[in-house]
């Protein structure tokens, strides 16, 4: 995933910048940098990686040798940057979010007119860089940016910061956020809409679909109106969103709670306590608890103060370690107790079914499962979700392949994303038994959905029934 932030002032901006970026850490565990202008100065960047500290202690350095009144910056789970690229428009830095499908196809075609990029160490080519690439190949900025959004397949929102102010552009659908705020010395572009809050900003804008905007300290303009179709992910509101943070006027902690509340309108066990697998499972957790009247519960907590979250190995099997020693039991809560417990989703299965194993050697008598959101059947093609992984390994696909073979029709996936069919049940019972679980019950899609509160159609919904 990734989060960025720009801060355009008419002092030096790069205590915000600091501090703006570091409130991103949760969407990114890889890599981190910042760029920032001054007239006297220039142009300066720095980039880290984030893998075993965290932002704010690998940029401390930075956060006081650099100076400039126009700055951006962002957490990456992949590529470094920002970026600083000199061309035909000047100098510029640029970063960007988003999933570029099409990759291969646009690099050859700009590397028939004689341009070169750099390989990254596993052999591709940095999006951020081309990106730049593309917006390069017209006479400006906005009809750079305009191309860039339309021949990419996938998702591209981007902050470029230049001498003059700073471009902001959304994905043409939508489909990651920026929103900007403003305070009596300048303005501010954000992924997460509370990560300026406690910097002084008051909510400006919430950029549409496609549109683009530049900012300097004593405003921001629209440049290309937004578009009329939105599709937004909803993985957003139920995994990688902060609880404070807010998506066309719906907080992840009010999805989250109703959630819970509609899981528990469905369902007919009888748990002794409800909990959250921590973090993300937590609200949803206390929505439920409120519905049903089974008391919340902490029956495990995380350890954070020496695991922060990004130290996460690349290793998956290091990865599901890691996160099973940050869970720590609480035995008096467990023992002799039916617990149900909330989970975000189910990927792969194999963190949740440890958890629930080491619930069982805590002396839990029942563990039953209700993720937050319907069964993952279908890879996201629109964003670099670790979530939503290759379809590979989702173990939906797996226990799907068991019944039907390789090479699944999308008409028979049709069946298993549908709630009220055999083929749904006969899935989530097997899932149920790979994974010991007690009794497993997924979120449906239409109560998910009505969780959130906006036109469903404004939602993207793709990895769980495959529907552009």
């Amino acid at each position: 995933m990734g989060g960025f932030f720009g801060v355009a002032s008419k002092e030096d901006c790069v205590f915000d910048l600091f501090f703006g970026v570091d409130y991103h850490s949760h969407l990114g565990t890889r890599r981190a940098g910042m760029a920032v202008y001054s007239e006297k100065d220039g142009f300066e960047k720095a980039i880290h990686n984030i893998e075993n500290a965290p932002f704010r202690t690998k940029f401390n350095s930075e956060s006081n040798s650099m100076k400039g009144t126009l700055g951006i910056g962002c957490i990456s789970d992949f590529e470094a940057q920002p970026i600083l690229v000199r061309s035909h428009h000047g100098t510029f830095a640029i970063t960007t979010v988003g999933k570029i499908n099409n990759a291969n196809e646009i690099v050859d075609s700009i590397i028939d007119s004689n341009t070169h990029f750099f390989e990254m160490q596993n052999g591709e080519i940095n999006p951020t860089e081309l990106v730049a690439a593309i917006i390069n190949r017209k006479k400006n900025f906005i009809e750079g940016i305009k191309y860039a959004q339309e021949i990419i397949d996938g998702s591209l929102s981007m902050l470029i910061l230049t001498p003059k102010g700073i471009y902001a552009a959304r994905d043409r659908f939508g489909r990651t956020p920026i929103v900007a705020g403003k305070k009596d010395n300048g303005f501010c572009f954000s992924f997460e809409s509370f990560a300026y809050l406690n910097l002084g900003y008051t909510p400006f804008k919430e950029l549409g679909p496609g549109e683009i905007a530049v900012m300097d300290a004593h405003g921001i303009k629209t440049l290309a109106a937004p578009g009329k179709k939105m599709k937004i992910c909803t993985f957003l509101w139920i995994y990688y969103g902060y609880p404070s943070s807010t998506y066309e006027g719906v907080t992840v902690e009010t999805m989250r709670y109703n959630c819970g509340r509609a899981i528990a309108r469905r369902d007919n066990v009888k748990p002794d306590i409800v909990a959250g697998v921590p973090d993300s499972g937590t609200a949803h957790a206390v929505g439920y608890a409120n519905e049903s009247g089974v008391p919340f519960s902490r029956p495990f907590v995380k350890y954070t103060p020496t695991w922060p979250r990004s130290f996460m190995p690349v290793n998956q099997s290091n990865r599901n370690l890691i996160a099973k020693m940050k869970l720590i039991p609480i035995r008096d809560l467990i023992d002799g107790k039916k617990l149900l417990l909330i989970d975000d989703s189910i990927v792969r299965g194999t963190q949740l079914r440890e958890t629930t194993e080491f619930l069982y050697e805590s002396g839990a008598e029942e563990v039953h499962i209700r993720p937050a959101c319907p069964p993952l059947l279908f890879g996201c093609k629109y964003l670099n979700f670790s979530r939503s992984s290759s379809e590979l390994e989702l173990i939906t696909r797996r226990v799907i392949e068991e019944f039907e073979g390789k090479n699944v029709s999308k008409e028979v996936l049709a069946e298993y994303a549908d709630p009220d069919s055999e083929k749904y049940q006969k899935m989530i019972d097997r899932i149920c038994e790979k994974l010991h679980f007690t009794s497993l019950r997924y979120n449906r899609l239409d109560d998910m959905l009505e969780s959130v509160g906006i036109e469903p159609e404004k939602l993207c919904t793709y990895c769980w029934n495959g529907k552009e």
